[in-house]
């Protein structure tokens, strides 16, 4: 059985959870570059987090990272 023929039942869910992650990861990326200040952590680590911990390191930065300001 090829990896295509595993794949091809569960591409719809695929795409959709991709094209989120990537959503979330730009907008937390754009946020991150354009504050200074955060709740907690500094710049590095949130990039850090953001980029190797898919899905979940973005919505951790709008939830503990991002200021209000």
């Amino acid at each position: 059985m090829e990896a295509w023929e595993i794949l091809r039942p569960i591409l719809p869910l695929l795409i959709p959870l991709f094209l989120i992650d990537l959503g979330l990861l730009i907008a937390a990326l754009i946020h991150i570059f354009k504050h200074n200040t955060y709740k907690v952590g500094n710049r590095l680590l949130w990039v850090v987090v953001v980029l190797l911990v898919n899905i979940i390191g973005p919505l951790l930065y709008f939830i503990l990272g991002k200021s209000d300001e």
